[in-house]
């Protein structure tokens, strides 16, 4: 399988996916990509187009001093003055203008920059174009913003960075390596959560982290969905193989990352819905890709998916053919729908 980020990018080129390539993609040393990514979305909500460095710098450092307030670990670095300076915000140290002041000056020194930039480039389009000529200094909004909001549910862009961000940190925040970093799934909650030396930690909604990585999209037929929790379209966490499975398949983790994927509601317990039997071997190519495209995000989804399927591409396509042979000898029957949309992953 070629490289999962260009596949990402590429293989089905929409707007939609070269946000999320921006938010899902690369490796963070600091979270000022997601804290930007959700204020451009909220200046975008406003209608305006040229935003001064100064006007950015309330929601973006807003954005930040959120979640400095619960992780104060915010990048790789040992130390940085802009973080600082959230923290002594927050601490009542220091003013709101000096603040800004510190945004304005030390905040944006690279974000601006390299937002758009995914692996080792940057990608084709742009939802800002910087300009600072004169010595004032601005982003101006291109029209490729507004058509994000335009998109069905426009409100899951913003739920996957937040989603995208917690792990991150957590990854940060706990100094565990991602090697060791093993999310795992509370199906009552429907959030992923992580057990350093037995002390659980939420960390995020499972449907927020994944719908990223299927495109907004049920993963069966290709219908829109939704993350929010107070839509009637709210999609399921579909376990692939069904978790009935598990007492017959003890050595297997059901509630792997791997193994979750989200689905409408008609597709999982619909009419004609899927419940409790064995997807058509086409899904079984479809999962795989989702997995891979897990895999070429960091922090800490990837490890955690490798750590339960394989260390080889190779290896992780034969387990998903292994549980399925395991899952249609115990249900014998299998299940597919038709797709409502053209296939996106």
């Amino acid at each position: 399988m070629a490289d999962g980020v260009e596949v990402f990018k590429e293989q089905f080129p929409s707007l939609e996916s070269y946000w999320r390539s921006i938010i899902l993609f690369g490796r963070n040393v600091a979270s000022y990509k997601f804290a930007l990514a959700k204020s451009l979305l909220e200046i975008a909500q406003t209608g305006k187009t040229s935003i001064s460095l100064r006007e950015l710098a309330e929601p973006y450092s807003r954005h930040l001093r959120e979640h400095v307030a619960r992780a104060p670990k915010q990048a790789t670095s040992q130390s940085s003055r802009f973080i600082q300076a959230c923290k002594d915000f927050n601490d009542g140290s220091i003013s709101y203008d000096t603040m800004i002041d510190t945004t304005v000056s030390l905040g944006f020194n690279n974000v601006i920059d390299a937002f758009h930039v995914v692996g080792q480039k940057e990608i084709p389009i742009s939802f800002y174009e910087k300009d600072y000529q004169s010595g004032y200094k601005r982003i101006i909004l291109t029209d490729e913003v507004y058509k994000l909001l335009e998109t069905p549910y426009p409100e899951n862009f913003t739920e996957e960075a937040e989603s995208r961000w917690n792990l991150v940190e957590t990854a940060w925040e706990l100094g565990v390596s991602r090697n060791l970093l093993n999310v795992k799934y509370d199906e009552q909650s429907q959030l992923f959560f992580v057990d350093p030396s037995f002390r659980r930690k939420d960390v995020t909604s499972a449907r927020s982290a994944l719908n990223g990585y299927q495109k907004g999209k049920c993963f069966y037929c290709f219908d829109d969905i939704t993350v929010s929790d107070d839509s009637d379209n709210t999609c399921d966490v579909d376990h692939f193989f069904p978790h009935t499975l598990q007492q017959f398949m003890p050595d297997i983790n059901l509630d792997g990352v791997w193994n979750l994927v989200l689905a409408c509601p008609d597709c999982n317990r619909g009419l004609m819905g899927k419940f409790a039997l064995v997807p058509a071997t086409r899904y079984l190519e479809r999962l795989h890709r989702r997995n891979e495209f897990l895999i070429s995000s960091h922090h800490p989804l990837r490890e955690t998916i490798i750590q339960q399927t394989g260390n080889t591409e190779t290896e992780r396509a034969a387990f998903l053919r292994m549980v399925d042979q395991r899952a249609i000898d115990y249900l014998v029957h299998r299940w597919a729908t038709p797709e409502k949309a053209l296939a996106t992953f």
